[in-house]
Protein backbone atom coordinates (compact mmCIF):
# COMPACT_ATOMS: atom_id res chain seq x y z
CA UNK A 1 0.00 0.00 0.00
CA UNK A 2 1.03 3.64 -1.01
CA UNK A 3 0.60 6.98 0.63
CA UNK A 4 1.15 8.90 -2.77
CA UNK A 5 2.88 8.55 -6.08
CA UNK A 6 4.87 5.48 -5.15
CA UNK A 7 6.31 6.81 -2.29
CA UNK A 8 5.58 4.39 1.16
CA UNK A 9 4.75 6.09 4.84
CA UNK A 10 6.43 3.87 7.01
CA UNK A 11 9.86 3.85 5.59
CA UNK A 12 12.38 6.23 3.73
CA UNK A 13 13.19 5.63 -0.46
CA UNK A 14 16.67 5.49 -0.26
CA UNK A 15 16.81 5.19 -4.17
CA UNK A 16 19.71 5.10 -6.21
CA UNK A 17 20.15 5.63 -9.59
CA UNK A 18 22.07 2.58 -11.39
CA UNK A 19 23.81 4.79 -14.15
CA UNK A 20 24.44 8.28 -12.56
CA UNK A 21 24.91 8.67 -8.63
CA UNK A 22 25.84 11.67 -6.37
CA UNK A 23 30.02 10.60 -6.55
CA UNK A 24 29.60 10.83 -10.60
CA UNK A 25 27.75 13.99 -11.19
CA UNK A 26 30.61 16.18 -8.71
CA UNK A 27 33.07 13.95 -11.02
CA UNK A 28 31.76 15.56 -13.98
CA UNK A 29 30.67 18.96 -12.63
CA UNK A 30 34.23 19.72 -11.12
CA UNK A 31 35.96 19.10 -14.87
CA UNK A 32 33.42 21.09 -16.17
CA UNK A 33 34.51 23.42 -14.15
CA UNK A 34 38.35 23.30 -15.57
CA UNK A 35 36.92 23.01 -19.06
CA UNK A 36 35.30 26.22 -18.75
CA UNK A 37 38.19 28.05 -16.40
CA UNK A 38 40.26 27.31 -20.25
CA UNK A 39 37.66 28.73 -22.58
CA UNK A 40 37.66 31.77 -20.74
CA UNK A 41 42.02 31.93 -21.05
CA UNK A 42 41.36 30.47 -24.94
CA UNK A 43 40.99 33.77 -26.53
CA UNK A 44 44.47 35.14 -24.74
CA UNK A 45 46.33 32.36 -27.48
CA UNK A 46 47.08 33.49 -30.51
CA UNK A 47 46.97 31.90 -33.93
CA UNK A 48 47.17 28.30 -34.70
CA UNK A 49 48.31 27.58 -31.60
CA UNK A 50 44.83 28.04 -29.99
CA UNK A 51 43.06 25.05 -32.28
CA UNK A 52 46.21 23.31 -30.87
CA UNK A 53 45.82 23.77 -27.24
CA UNK A 54 42.03 23.33 -27.31
CA UNK A 55 42.15 19.81 -29.02
CA UNK A 56 45.01 18.83 -26.29
CA UNK A 57 42.85 20.51 -23.44
CA UNK A 58 39.92 18.86 -23.93
CA UNK A 59 41.12 15.70 -25.30
CA UNK A 60 43.18 15.35 -21.66
CA UNK A 61 39.66 16.43 -20.05
CA UNK A 62 38.01 13.93 -21.52
CA UNK A 63 40.08 10.78 -20.87
CA UNK A 64 40.48 12.32 -17.17
CA UNK A 65 36.68 12.89 -16.48
CA UNK A 66 36.09 8.97 -18.36
CA UNK A 67 39.21 7.59 -15.57
CA UNK A 68 36.83 8.96 -12.85
CA UNK A 69 33.54 9.04 -13.56
CA UNK A 70 33.08 5.16 -14.42
CA UNK A 71 34.04 4.32 -11.03
CA UNK A 72 31.19 5.40 -9.63
CA UNK A 73 28.62 4.46 -12.36
CA UNK A 74 26.75 1.40 -12.15
CA UNK A 75 26.37 -0.07 -15.74
CA UNK A 76 29.55 -1.92 -16.51
CA UNK A 77 27.53 -5.18 -17.01
CA UNK A 78 23.39 -5.19 -17.45
CA UNK A 79 20.73 -7.47 -18.05
CA UNK A 80 17.17 -7.38 -18.93
CA UNK A 81 14.48 -10.04 -18.56
CA UNK A 82 10.66 -9.52 -19.36
CA UNK A 83 8.56 -12.20 -17.29
CA UNK A 84 4.97 -13.00 -15.38
CA UNK A 85 5.52 -13.87 -11.96
CA UNK A 86 4.71 -13.16 -8.41
CA UNK A 87 4.61 -9.89 -6.68
CA UNK A 88 4.57 -10.89 -3.01
CA UNK A 89 6.02 -13.48 -0.55
CA UNK A 90 2.35 -15.97 0.05
CA UNK A 91 0.56 -14.14 -2.92
CA UNK A 92 -0.51 -16.32 -5.87
CA UNK A 93 -1.21 -13.15 -7.91
CA UNK A 94 0.83 -12.92 -11.06
CA UNK A 95 2.64 -9.44 -12.26
CA UNK A 96 4.25 -8.38 -15.87
CA UNK A 97 6.80 -6.55 -15.02
CA UNK A 98 10.87 -5.89 -16.41
CA UNK A 99 13.44 -6.81 -14.05
CA UNK A 100 16.86 -5.20 -14.57
CA UNK A 101 20.17 -6.20 -12.98
CA UNK A 102 22.91 -3.28 -13.34
CA UNK A 103 26.75 -4.14 -12.13
CA UNK A 104 28.76 -1.78 -11.39
CA UNK A 105 32.35 -1.78 -9.21
CA UNK A 106 30.94 -1.02 -6.16
CA UNK A 107 27.11 -2.53 -5.83
CA UNK A 108 24.92 -3.58 -8.01
CA UNK A 109 21.18 -1.81 -8.67
CA UNK A 110 18.04 -3.66 -9.42
CA UNK A 111 14.91 -2.65 -10.96
CA UNK A 112 11.56 -3.72 -11.04
CA UNK A 113 9.16 -1.63 -13.79
CA UNK A 114 5.62 -3.10 -14.33
CA UNK A 115 3.88 -3.06 -17.85
CA UNK A 116 1.97 -1.64 -17.21
CA UNK A 117 3.27 0.40 -14.08
CA UNK A 118 -0.28 0.06 -12.17
CA UNK A 119 -0.96 -3.61 -11.47
CA UNK A 120 -3.16 -5.06 -9.42
CA UNK A 121 -3.44 -1.71 -6.84
CA UNK A 122 0.42 -1.30 -6.88
CA UNK A 123 2.88 0.75 -8.37
CA UNK A 124 5.30 -1.17 -9.57
CA UNK A 125 8.16 1.00 -10.08
CA UNK A 126 11.72 -0.23 -7.75
CA UNK A 127 15.47 0.51 -8.09
CA UNK A 128 16.96 -0.86 -5.20
CA UNK A 129 20.67 -0.76 -4.53
CA UNK A 130 23.12 -3.16 -2.91
CA UNK A 131 26.59 -1.97 -2.32
CA UNK A 132 29.83 -4.53 -1.78
CA UNK A 133 32.53 -1.98 -1.06
CA UNK A 134 35.07 -1.98 1.55
CA UNK A 135 32.72 0.19 3.84
CA UNK A 136 29.49 -1.36 2.97
CA UNK A 137 27.48 -4.06 4.25
CA UNK A 138 25.95 -6.30 1.41
CA UNK A 139 24.23 -8.73 3.65
CA UNK A 140 22.88 -5.89 6.14
CA UNK A 141 21.23 -4.46 3.13
CA UNK A 142 20.05 -7.44 2.08
CA UNK A 143 18.33 -7.47 5.12
CA UNK A 144 16.36 -4.28 5.22
CA UNK A 145 15.66 -4.93 2.36
CA UNK A 146 13.86 -8.30 3.73
CA UNK A 147 12.61 -6.01 6.76
CA UNK A 148 11.41 -3.45 4.36
CA UNK A 149 9.13 -6.30 2.66
CA UNK A 150 10.60 -5.46 -0.84
CA UNK A 151 9.18 -7.31 -3.96
CA UNK A 152 9.83 -11.13 -4.51
CA UNK A 153 11.61 -10.70 -7.37
CA UNK A 154 14.14 -7.77 -6.30
CA UNK A 155 14.75 -10.15 -3.05
CA UNK A 156 15.46 -13.10 -5.44
CA UNK A 157 17.96 -11.35 -7.37
CA UNK A 158 19.68 -9.85 -4.51
CA UNK A 159 19.69 -13.21 -2.98
CA UNK A 160 22.01 -14.73 -5.85
CA UNK A 161 24.47 -11.97 -4.73
CA UNK A 162 24.65 -12.25 -0.65
CA UNK A 163 27.71 -13.73 1.32
CA UNK A 164 25.86 -17.03 2.34
CA UNK A 165 24.70 -17.95 -1.50
CA UNK A 166 26.34 -20.85 -3.34
CA UNK A 167 26.63 -19.21 -6.10
CA UNK A 168 29.30 -16.77 -4.24
CA UNK A 169 28.40 -14.36 -7.09
CA UNK A 170 29.44 -11.41 -4.32
CA UNK A 171 32.73 -12.83 -4.50
CA UNK A 172 33.68 -12.87 -8.40
CA UNK A 173 32.23 -9.91 -8.88
CA UNK A 174 33.06 -7.77 -5.63
CA UNK A 175 37.10 -8.86 -6.17
CA UNK A 176 37.55 -7.97 -10.17
CA UNK A 177 35.32 -4.89 -9.01
CA UNK A 178 38.06 -4.05 -6.60
CA UNK A 179 40.91 -5.22 -8.93
CA UNK A 180 39.48 -2.87 -12.11
CA UNK A 181 39.14 0.11 -9.55
CA UNK A 182 42.72 0.09 -8.51
CA UNK A 183 43.97 -0.34 -11.85
CA UNK A 184 41.87 3.04 -12.90
CA UNK A 185 43.24 5.22 -10.26
CA UNK A 186 46.82 3.94 -11.36
CA UNK A 187 45.46 4.80 -14.49
CA UNK A 188 44.08 8.39 -13.49
CA UNK A 189 48.05 8.80 -11.73
CA UNK A 190 49.73 8.08 -15.14
CA UNK A 191 47.18 10.50 -17.06
CA UNK A 192 48.45 13.34 -14.54
CA UNK A 193 51.87 12.33 -15.31
CA UNK A 194 51.20 12.75 -19.08
CA UNK A 195 50.20 16.04 -18.34
CA UNK A 196 53.21 16.95 -16.48
CA UNK A 197 55.28 15.46 -19.13
CA UNK A 198 53.54 17.38 -22.09
CA UNK A 199 54.05 20.89 -20.57
CA UNK A 200 58.01 20.17 -20.77
CA UNK A 201 59.97 19.87 -23.79
CA UNK A 202 59.99 16.68 -23.53
CA UNK A 203 56.70 15.43 -25.13
CA UNK A 204 57.79 12.17 -26.11
CA UNK A 205 57.87 10.90 -22.24
CA UNK A 206 54.05 11.85 -21.97
CA UNK A 207 53.59 9.79 -24.95
CA UNK A 208 54.88 7.30 -23.36
CA UNK A 209 53.27 7.77 -19.87
CA UNK A 210 49.69 8.04 -22.57
CA UNK A 211 50.73 4.41 -23.59
CA UNK A 212 50.95 3.14 -19.62
CA UNK A 213 47.54 4.77 -18.91
CA UNK A 214 45.93 2.80 -21.94
CA UNK A 215 47.52 0.13 -20.62
CA UNK A 216 46.57 0.15 -17.14
CA UNK A 217 43.10 1.04 -18.39
CA UNK A 218 42.93 -2.46 -20.54
CA UNK A 219 44.03 -3.87 -17.15
CA UNK A 220 40.87 -2.83 -15.44
CA UNK A 221 38.93 -4.31 -18.11
CA UNK A 222 40.71 -7.74 -18.29
CA UNK A 223 39.91 -7.77 -14.43
CA UNK A 224 36.77 -7.15 -14.36
CA UNK A 225 36.03 -9.48 -17.62
CA UNK A 226 37.50 -12.54 -15.15
CA UNK A 227 33.96 -12.56 -13.63
CA UNK A 228 32.19 -13.72 -16.92
CA UNK A 229 34.64 -16.97 -16.92
CA UNK A 230 33.60 -18.64 -13.99
CA UNK A 231 30.89 -20.97 -13.70
CA UNK A 232 27.90 -18.27 -12.95
CA UNK A 233 24.93 -19.45 -11.20
CA UNK A 234 22.12 -18.65 -13.94
CA UNK A 235 18.75 -16.38 -12.72
CA UNK A 236 15.73 -18.36 -13.34
CA UNK A 237 12.04 -17.13 -13.83
CA UNK A 238 10.32 -19.64 -14.91
CA UNK A 239 11.39 -20.56 -18.36
CA UNK A 240 13.29 -17.10 -18.37
CA UNK A 241 16.69 -16.42 -17.35
CA UNK A 242 18.16 -13.00 -16.46
CA UNK A 243 21.41 -12.86 -18.83
CA UNK A 244 23.67 -9.90 -18.55
CA UNK A 245 26.38 -8.23 -21.03
CA UNK A 246 28.86 -5.68 -20.69
CA UNK A 247 27.27 -2.16 -20.70
CA UNK A 248 27.90 1.68 -21.31
CA UNK A 249 30.90 1.92 -18.76
CA UNK A 250 32.85 -0.93 -19.53
CA UNK A 251 32.76 0.00 -24.06
CA UNK A 252 33.33 3.59 -22.93
CA UNK A 253 36.32 2.26 -20.98
CA UNK A 254 37.29 0.68 -23.99
CA UNK A 255 37.16 3.29 -25.73
CA UNK A 256 39.06 5.62 -24.12
CA UNK A 257 41.83 3.19 -23.65
CA UNK A 258 42.43 2.41 -27.35
CA UNK A 259 42.34 6.26 -27.75
CA UNK A 260 44.95 6.81 -25.57
CA UNK A 261 47.17 4.41 -27.26
CA UNK A 262 46.59 6.11 -30.62
CA UNK A 263 47.44 9.28 -29.14
CA UNK A 264 50.70 7.66 -27.54
CA UNK A 265 51.72 5.59 -30.69
CA UNK A 266 51.28 9.20 -32.67
CA UNK A 267 53.19 10.74 -30.25
CA UNK A 268 56.27 8.77 -30.03
CA UNK A 269 56.16 8.65 -33.98
CA UNK A 270 56.53 11.56 -34.58
CA UNK A 271 58.91 12.33 -32.46
CA UNK A 272 61.25 10.00 -34.43
CA UNK A 273 59.55 10.78 -37.75
CA UNK A 274 58.36 13.91 -38.30
CA UNK A 275 59.61 16.36 -34.92
CA UNK A 276 58.82 19.77 -36.57
CA UNK A 277 54.87 18.89 -36.60
CA UNK A 278 55.32 17.68 -33.47
CA UNK A 279 56.93 21.24 -32.01
CA UNK A 280 54.13 22.67 -34.17
CA UNK A 281 50.96 20.65 -32.28
CA UNK A 282 52.70 21.52 -28.81
CA UNK A 283 53.64 25.15 -29.36
CA UNK A 284 57.31 24.66 -29.05
CA UNK A 285 59.30 26.58 -32.19
CA UNK A 286 57.83 29.93 -30.58
CA UNK A 287 60.23 29.56 -27.86
CA UNK A 288 63.32 28.13 -29.76
CA UNK A 289 62.57 31.17 -32.49
CA UNK A 290 63.08 33.26 -29.35
CA UNK A 291 66.55 32.10 -28.46
CA UNK A 292 67.95 32.60 -31.92
CA UNK A 293 66.87 36.11 -31.94
CA UNK A 294 68.05 36.94 -28.59
CA UNK A 295 70.77 38.33 -30.22
CA UNK A 296 70.47 39.54 -33.59
CA UNK A 297 71.98 42.80 -34.58
CA UNK A 298 75.23 44.82 -32.45
CA UNK A 299 75.57 48.39 -33.21
CA UNK A 300 78.85 50.00 -32.40
CA UNK A 301 79.64 52.20 -29.48
CA UNK A 302 80.04 56.08 -31.07
CA UNK A 303 83.02 56.51 -27.86
CA UNK A 304 85.00 53.81 -30.28
CA UNK A 305 84.02 55.72 -33.62
CA UNK A 306 85.20 59.14 -32.09
CA UNK A 307 88.83 57.44 -31.56
CA UNK A 308 88.80 56.50 -34.67
CA UNK A 309 88.95 52.58 -34.16
CA UNK A 310 85.93 52.34 -36.98
CA UNK A 311 84.62 54.54 -39.36
CA UNK A 312 82.50 57.52 -38.79
CA UNK A 313 79.17 56.31 -39.39
CA UNK A 314 77.86 53.35 -36.75
CA UNK A 315 77.55 50.06 -38.25
CA UNK A 316 75.80 47.01 -37.91
CA UNK A 317 77.57 44.26 -37.24
CA UNK A 318 75.92 40.73 -37.85
CA UNK A 319 76.50 38.05 -34.99
CA UNK A 320 77.17 35.53 -37.15
CA UNK A 321 80.14 36.64 -38.79
CA UNK A 322 81.85 37.22 -34.68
Amino acid sequence: MTLFDGIYPFYPQQKKAFVFNISTIIVIVVFLMFTCSFLLIIPGIRGRARLYWTLRVLLSLIVGVVIVAVQFTGDWETGWVTVNTSYKSFSRALVNVDIGLHVGLAGLNVTLMGNPVNQINETINYNEHFAWSFSADYDHSYSEGLERGLPSPILYVAEKFATQSPCSLQRQYRISGHYASATLWVAFCTWLISNMLFSMPVVVYGGYMLLVTGTFMIFSLLSFSTVRNTLVCPIHFGTAILRTGYGGSFWLTLAIGLLCFVAGITVVALHYFNMDLLKTFFDLHEDKAEEYQEMTEVYINPHFVNKGLFSSQPSKLNPNSI
